[in-house]
């Protein structure tokens, strides 16, 4: 009998199978395994591996940043801003023979539980998941500037950064 798979939070050991997930979702979106690390270590509350019969099978990683400034893909944060005020889903990652299974739509709740001390929460969708996220009330922004747009074209040509208001009037 198969055990079921389990969101827990990620812990410095998980990144390489971290990364074998990221491998082989991202192919070309390729970011350093010293990038997952710093992110955990900075903000573990928003990181989060899927587990199945001790191998991981999805990830999740999330931070709060200033509004607008979500990171370039593959880069360093440092630390967590002080003066953060939205909070950023980097990623929610589940290998393709367990989907459909709602793992993705759990990490994401448990995301939203985090950030609910932001206004907002941002991210770039990528691989066409805009609709995916719309479920959860994220949607365009009216306005993207010139600096947050040139960022967002590094995540790909199909990359849309999306935004969710973090109150009953703009959410399903």
């Amino acid at each position: 009998m198969r055990k079921m798979a389990i969101w827990r939070p990620l812990t410095p050991h998980d990144v390489e199978g971290l990364m074998h997930v990221a491998n082989v979702v991202h192919t070309e979106l390729q970011e350093r395994d010293s990038v997952f690390a710093e992110r955990a270590r900075i903000f573990p509350k928003g990181c989060l591996v899927l587990e199945e019969e001790a191998r991981i099978c999805g990830y999740a990683i999330s931070h709060p940043i200033r509004h607008g400034q979500p990171p370039a893909l593959d880069t360093f944060l440092g630390e967590i801003a002080s003066d953060a005020d939205q909070f950023y889903i980097h990623d929610v990652c589940v290998l393709p023979e367990l989907r459909g299974r709602g793992h993705a739509f759990e990490a994401v709740d448990r995301l939203l539980a985090i950030a609910e001390r932001y206004p907002t929460i941002c991210l770039v969708s990528v691989y066409g998941t805009a609709p995916f996220w719309a479920r959860f009330g994220f949607r365009p922004p009216d306005t993207i500037d010139h600096t947050l747009s040139e960022k967002i074209g590094g995540y790909g040509d199909d990359a849309i950064y999306l935004e969710r208001r973090n109150d009953s009037r703009n959410n399903p």
